[in-house]
């Protein structure tokens, strides 16, 4: 089927083919943009870390450890869990006073928030992979039985009594098929997307463990200080060890 008989089926449709035929155009162009900007956000991702990782535990200072995230740490995901416990309240506000309170708890919130910002990076993109590959099926099903009614209704024009010709296979098979093609559309834009979202999801899923397991060690490193200052302002204070480190690679 050639590009003149696709536009000829579109306008047999009417405006809802040619809305479902944008609509499934727009899917599939947001769905390779996305794809093509997590296989770049990723590649290399899990390395990074636990590169980055290692040689923040190997450092002999807490300002050196800082350092060696500023240097690894390129796609800057430990980093944002370590400003988040060097970053103490303000003195005078109620965050102050109740890190004062209970230091582990607020040292812990602020991990946990600075997590869940690194994750929503990871995971930006995911819904919409999701969305598209669920509906896309169904948004060209509907373009196709939208094309077979009208193909139907000017075959019925065709082949009715008084018709300046008679009805043909040819002439039944033709709209019909052209019709058909706006489910291998709808096909063509989901599957690409539904094995991007397994495919990433399984990358992010390890990813995350790697930044949980980091943010783990951080706290129970943090807890020998008794999260009553910064690490910062211990220029000599040694690092205690993780409870997993890696070794640099």
């Amino acid at each position: 089927m050639d590009f003149q008989a696709v536009m000829q089926a579109l306008g047999q449709g009417g405006p809802v083919s040619l809305l479902v035929a944008l609509l499934l155009l727009a899917m599939s162009v947001a769905s390779w943009i996305v794809m093509g900007w997590k296989v770049w956000l990723l590649r290399g991702t899990s390395h990074s870390i636990a590169r980055a990782s290692a040689a923040f535990w190997q450092s002999p200072t807490w300002p050196d450890a800082r350092n060696s995230l500023q240097t690894f740490d390129s796609g800057r995901w430990l980093l944002p869990l370590l400003n988040a416990t060097l970053a103490l309240p303000q003195p005078g506000s109620l965050a102050h006073a109740a890190h004062s309170a209970n230091p582990a708890a607020q040292c812990t919130s602020r991990l946990r928030d600075a997590l869940q910002g690194v994750l929503q990076r990871l995971q930006f993109g995911q819904v919409l992979l999701a969305t598209v590959g669920s509906t896309a099926p169904f948004v060209g099903l509907l373009g196709t039985v939208w094309g077979i009614y009208h193909a139907l209704l000017d075959l019925g024009r065709a082949g009715a009594p008084g018709a300046a010709q008679s009805l043909t296979l040819g002439q039944v098979s033709g709209p019909v098929g052209e019709a058909l093609i706006m489910t291998a559309a709808g096909l063509a834009v989901a599957i690409p997307a539904v094995l991007a979202y397994n495919i990433f999801g399984r990358r992010i899923a390890a990813i995350e463990s790697q930044l949980e397991g980091f943010a783990f060690d951080l706290r129970e490193s943090l807890a020998s200080l008794n999260f009553r200052e910064s690490p910062s302002d211990q220029a000599s204070a040694p690092m205690a060890p993780a409870q997993t480190s890696p070794a640099l690679p």
